[in-house]
């Protein structure tokens, strides 16, 4: 008898049908879905208090080294979220067995060359290749992620002033996140301002032609909610009673 994994669909209110761990058929076919499908990225456990929408700018974007003559590395996925943040996605399975340090070593050698190398242009025209493929306007579909027809401009200068701040997201994908590889992640996360640095495991499950993908984000800290947060406020007997003062009034506080 095969042992159950936990997961269940309930077809109508009679049928109960166990869902049994799957796993992608290739590292493509992996790609393949997140591309069609970047919701996946589950943008509401990314940013709780303002989730994240995703749009694709381009599978494999290229990114040099700078040196003549070096050869080009490629990162899975490039997305820009609704506030222009690039989002540099490196997808690996579980049998890989790069899923731990070296998968690591890879990320913060495509982050640090694409905040040096990228420019604006470079986002933009893979943007617009990747629309030319789908078949879909540019603009309609910036339209769509940022939920208004205005703004449009202003999106690709936000983007233009991340790229510069080096305000970038970095994201782990696999189906099954390991221990090591979570540990590593929060550290980044806690260390580095203003990027951030996540891993999300997208644990698959099926039976016969049926299958639920289940997302899970790794990362977050109580450490990173107050770097996302901003500067801890540190106070004293002075800024405390200056703070008072202006909050309940000058009258409140001399009583």
């Amino acid at each position: 008898m095969t042992q159950s994994s936990g997961v269940f669909l309930l077809q109508g209110e009679h049928s109960l049908v166990p869902m049994e761990p799957g796993q992608f058929a290739s590292e493509d076919d992996f790609q393949r879905l997140l591309s069609r499908f970047p919701e996946l990225l589950v943008g509401d456990q990314v940013d709780p208090q303002n989730p994240r929408r995703w749009i694709l700018v381009k599978r494999e974007q290229s990114i040099s080294t700078g040196e003549v003559g070096a050869s080009l590395w490629s990162i899975d996925h490039v997305f820009l979220d609704q506030d222009g943040i690039p989002t540099l996605v490196e997808i690996k399975r579980q049998t890989d067995s790069r899923l731990r340090r070296e998968v690591v070593g890879q990320m913060l050698d495509y982050a640090a060359n694409c905040i040096t190398y990228w420019s604006l242009e470079t986002l933009q025209s893979g943007f617009e290749k990747t629309c030319r493929e789908l078949g879909r306007e540019s603009d309609a579909a910036l339209r769509e992620l940022l939920g208004t027809d205005d703004g449009v401009s202003d999106f690709w200068e936000r983007v233009r002033t991340n790229l510069q701040a080096k305000k970038i997201r970095l994201l782990f994908v696999a189906d099954v996140i390991p221990i090591e590889l979570r540990r590593i992640v929060e550290f980044l996360n806690e260390q580095m301002d203003p990027a951030e640095v996540l891993a999300i495991e997208l644990r698959q499950f099926a039976s016969k032609d049926l299958k639920t993908i289940v997302p899970t984000v790794y990362g977050q800290t109580q450490a990173t909610a107050r770097k996302r947060a901003g500067p801890v406020q540190r106070w004293d007997e002075t800024t405390l009673f200056e703070k008072l003062s202006q909050t309940v009034g000058e009258r409140v506080m001399t009583k």
